[in-house]
């Protein structure tokens, strides 16, 4: 994985409490929250959009990657000054973090798989904000290539 310094930045977009603990209740909860962004246009809905990625950021954990955290899926932001009804925004400081281009079938599982292999992966990491970072190469689902990113120290 490849060390970066990432600039502070804001995101509007919604939310699921789940944990990857129980692989059901996080299957179920990342579904119902992906189904729900496109079902409802929650991209369409957020003003001050940076650009058109689709961000997914795991954030507010209890401990390590075993413990109840915070998935936020949305949009990077210029502005929270805006927050659409139903939404939330969140802002993130600069920090560092640990980054690496994955690619697959995003629709069988090859997110999981990156995960678990960052899982094992003997990271110092921060547990304060992790990312999926989904842009136009992501647009074919079988295909995609998507980056993710952890919170490093």
């Amino acid at each position: 994985m490849e060390t970066i310094q990432l600039n502070e930045f804001k995101i509007i977009g919604i939310m699921v409490r789940t944990n990857n603990s129980d692989l059901d209740k996080l299957t179920n909860d990342m579904q119902g929250l992906w189904g729900r962004f496109m079902a409802e246009g929650i991209m369409q809905k957020i003003p001050n959009r940076v650009d058109d990625e689709i961000c997914c950021i795991y954030t507010d954990y209890e401990g390590d990657h075993t413990k109840p955290y915070t998935a936020l899926l949305g949009c990077r932001v210029s502005s929270l000054d805006e927050i659409p009804d139903g939404l939330c925004g969140r802002h993130y400081a600069g920090s560092k973090y640990a980054k690496k281009v994955y690619t697959g079938n995003i629709l069988a599982g090859a997110v999981y798989a990156a995960w678990k292999e960052i899982w094992s992966l003997n990271l110092e990491r921060s547990y304060v904000a992790d990312l999926e970072i989904y842009g136009a190469k992501a647009a074919n689902p079988e295909s995609a290539e998507f980056e993710i990113m952890i919170g490093v120290k």
